[in-house]
């Protein structure tokens, strides 16, 4: 799953960046992007290890990509943000400190939004017209004048400040717009950067939940800078340094589990003596999608999978209490997985 960093010069978009993956980020990549792994840390990994002993483990991580800090003129947005166009999930970085214009970035970035999908929609169009000035078969200038016709509709909604979610378009226009993947339909994190000694970050969320009340976007105020200088303390240190100075660090780990929901994805396990492993599902992926995931060959060959949920095997303390107690199901390829379930997958190759 690769989730998107989008936010203004100096929002503290990088500072998140690191402080989650614990990369710094390289000036020289300010202008095409940083990417870099964040494993999502889980307490049910341990508690399986204790069950299994594995030789091995291996946690699911979320690919973060730090993208060019945007411009508060809108100049280059469009290009900046199209890199992005095919991450599954946007976390956008608010700076609400030393004077920054947070109000205005929270509705300068809904609009940079817009202008960005409309650009592509619009380009479209134009290819389309330039396609039905040719000799055509019937059937297939048909085709054409009902995209352009959904398009178009899609275009106008944008154009009059409303972007057409999902769950708001006809078929006609889903089927014409998916392969833009288009930036308003994205799901949405806000991740308010307050300063160490502000007292009013809550207003400032509640501030920004209004503004983008139309993104349906979650919103969290994380002190990053601070946050990052924590991070690189021993822990003794930082205790003594949390105490002295009254304050109380963010959890980072719970800010990953965050985005992992609003990207509508979950985690999955595999476990065995030779490894348990996490593994990152889209909310709604079959037995089948999991079975692809793990490796396609599994996929190919799939037979069932047999399926008890992690809590079950921790508290019973191996597989043969869970089969005893008949809280092993057998699955097949259309079983809809769960978050918490252990997945063993049979397969005939």
């Amino acid at each position: 799953m690769k989730i998107g960093l989008v936010g203004y010069q100096g929002s503290g978009k990088s500072t998140l960046f690191e402080w989650l993956t614990g990369v710094a980020a390289d000036p020289a990549l300010a202008h095409k992007g940083q990417s870099a792994m964040a494993p999502i840390p889980d307490p049910r990994i341990e508690a399986l290890c204790q069950v299994y002993h594995p030789k091995k483990v291996t946690t699911a991580s979320l690919e973060l990509l730090d993208t060019p800090g945007l411009s508060r003129t809108h100049e280059g947005n469009p290009a900046r943000l199209a890199m992005i166009r095919e991450v599954g999930c946007l976390v956008l970085v608010v700076g609400a400190h030393g004077g920054s214009e947070g109000a205005a970035d929270l509705a300068g970035f809904s609009e940079d939004l817009l202008l960005a999908d409309m650009e592509i929609l619009s380009g479209r169009i134009e290819r389309i017209t330039d396609s039905l000035r040719k000799p055509r078969p019937r059937p297939e200038r048909e085709q054409l004048h009902a995209e352009s016709e959904a398009v178009a509709s899609v275009l106008a909604a944008m154009e009059a400040g409303r972007p057409l979610r999902t769950g708001d378009m006809t078929d006609e226009q889903l089927r014409a717009t998916r392969s833009f993947a288009l930036m308003t339909e994205k799901p949405m994190l806000a991740v308010i950067n307050t300063a160490d000694d502000e007292d009013d970050a809550g207003r400032f969320a509640a501030l920004a939940s209004e503004a983008l009340a139309s993104e349906d976007a979650e919103v969290v105020p994380i002190p990053l800078g601070l946050e990052l200088e924590l991070s690189k303390m021993t822990p003794e240190d930082r205790a003594e340094f949390e105490e002295e100075m009254g304050v109380g660090g963010s959890d980072r780990d719970q800010l990953l589990r965050t985005i992992l929901k609003v990207s509508g994805s979950m985690i999955y396990f595999t476990a065995g003596e030779t490894e348990v492993r996490s593994w990152l599902l889209r909310q709604g992926g079959t037995a089948l999608d999991a079975a692809d995931e793990v490796h396609s060959d599994l996929a190919r060959g799939f037979i069932r999978a047999e399926v008890m949920t992690c809590s079950d095997l921790v508290r019973l303390g191996s597989e043969r209490e869970v089969k005893a107690q008949h809280l092993m199901r057998q699955e097949f390829k259309d079983y809809v997985v769960r978050d918490d379930d252990v997945l063993f997958i049979r397969s005939g190759i």
